[in-house]
């Protein structure tokens, strides 16, 4: 694929005409998809496909459009040309952009890791075994995934690696089940084995009567899910430049009145560590990590081209949304295997959703507990929790409220699949809190 996407680079280049420049992302991917229900296959399915974004330049004058392509360059070639032909014939009525930055240092790279993946049919056959006993919902994506960028000035980029996501459950009855995941580009069956018999342990525990406690604070260990959700929300927009700059940021507070988080948190856009590439769709090359928050104090920001132009900035390679791609939360020092008993009497969070901003100004979120939560009381799982909405503001949640850190981290990928299977990337901790406000 590489070699063709570079095929259709050269194919662009040879039909500019005048002070014509572009831009292209090419965005593939090879996989399978196979969706489990009751403990067996639903359904099961290949998508191989790929698409061309062509941004077409003059000046300052801009415009862009998308193709799915079908492989052969004598069918691309007529939709390529048919691409040019309509933002060349759209170019004059555009008006010029003052925040257009467009690459012109050539930064080509080249990424290829070959797959370590065992076959779909293998994975299935030990999520089937695994689960003989229970009843297992879910879904497992897996295959490679490649990106490439070329441009006028002759850079190329390209990526290609192979990962997979099995995003299960264990259901119980009505709203009671267990929702956990494992990710990542080695298959390890033992690592595979244990998260399964975690969690068939939990579900048998959510066969107790439920319980439910009295709106108020208190002491609460959120597992690297629960905490990647809450992370998650303040990464829509919260380190944005452009959102901290006009001050729609919900950790805005950081940047104009110096409010710090615990000294436990180091939070960073690890593009070394992640899956995505090391490019974006406008060519600039990101850097291994960026630094965010260090030791609870914002340090830095996602920083797009075009905020970079706007404001006279250094561009440090983050995608137009200016949103981390692969987060990195520093893990503590709290054995996740001492998580309960450090925990005492309190709650056990393994997963929140429906979360939103109640206050965005003071980045407080709203949301609701889900699956296995449970009561815990001397270091023991007493009972599962009935649904509980809890409201917190992060500044305190992961401030003075944060107790501690597990030194065990968990890699989650992204499982979003519409239109094309996303490449984002968390590694997080678990986190002991104290005062955890619920709400209802």
């Amino acid at each position: 694929m590489k070699t063709y996407f570079y095929q259709l680079a050269d194919f662009i280049a040879a039909r500019l005409q005048g002070s014509e420049q572009y831009q292209c992302w090419y965005s593939a991917e090879a996989s399978d998809f196979v969706r489990f229900n009751v403990s067996a296959i639903r359904q099961s399915g290949h998508v191989q496909q790929a698409a061309l974004t062509l941004h077409l330049i003059d000046g300052r004058r801009h415009g862009s459009a998308t193709a799915a392509l079908a492989g052969h360059i004598a069918a691309d070639g007529a939709t390529i040309e048919q691409l040019i032909a309509t933002l060349r014939g759209q170019l004059p009525d555009l008006p010029e952009d003052p925040h257009l930055l467009v690459a012109t240092e050539v930064n080509s790279t080249e990424f290829i890791e070959p797959s370590r993946l065992p076959s779909a049919e293998a994975i299935v056959d030990q999520v089937l075994r695994a689960s003989t006993t229970v009843d297992l919902v879910g879904i497992l994506a897996m295959g490679p995934m490649m990106r490439g960028f070329a441009n006028a000035a002759g850079q190329r980029n390209w990526h290609q690696s192979a990962t997979f996501n099995l995003d299960w459950s264990l259901y119980q009855s009505r709203d009671k089940a267990v929702k956990t995941s494992y990710a990542g580009s080695d298959w390890d069956s033992l690592e595979f084995a244990t998260k399964m018999q975690d969690a068939i342990v939990q579900l048998a525990m959510l066969q107790r009567a439920p319980v439910t406690v009295r709106p108020g604070a208190y002491r609460a260990f959120l597992t690297p899910t629960a905490l990647h959700e809450i992370v998650g929300m303040f990464n829509w927009d919260g380190l944005s430049e452009k959102s901290l700059r006009t001050r729609q940021s919900a950790l805005r507070r950081m940047r104009d009145e110096g409010l710090r988080l615990n000294p436990a948190i180091t939070l960073s856009e690890d593009t070394q560590g992640g899956v995505a590439p090391g490019f974006q769709s406008d060519g600039f090359i990101k850097p291994p990590r960026i630094a965010l928050i260090e030791q609870g104090v914002l340090t830095g920001s996602m920083i797009s081209p075009r905020t970079a132009m706007e404001y006279g900035l250094v561009n440090n390679g983050a995608g137009s949304g200016e949103a981390m791609s692969s987060i990195d939360l520093a893990g503590g020092t709290l054995p996740m295997a001492n998580a309960l008993a450090e925990l005492g009497t309190g709650i056990f969070v393994s997963n929140l959703w429906y979360l939103n901003f109640s206050d965005r100004a003071n980045c407080r979120i709203t949301g609701m507990t889900r699956f296995a939560t449970f009561w815990v009381e001397d270091g023991e799982i007493k009972a599962p929790l009935n649904v509980m909405r809890f409201d917190e503001s992060v500044f305190r949640l992961l401030g003075d409220k944060l107790l501690a850190l597990t030194s065990e981290r968990e890699l989650l990928l992204d499982s979003d699949s519409y239109g094309e299977r996303a490449n984002g990337s968390a590694r997080l901790p678990g986190a002991l809190v104290k005062d955890f406000t619920f709400v209802l």
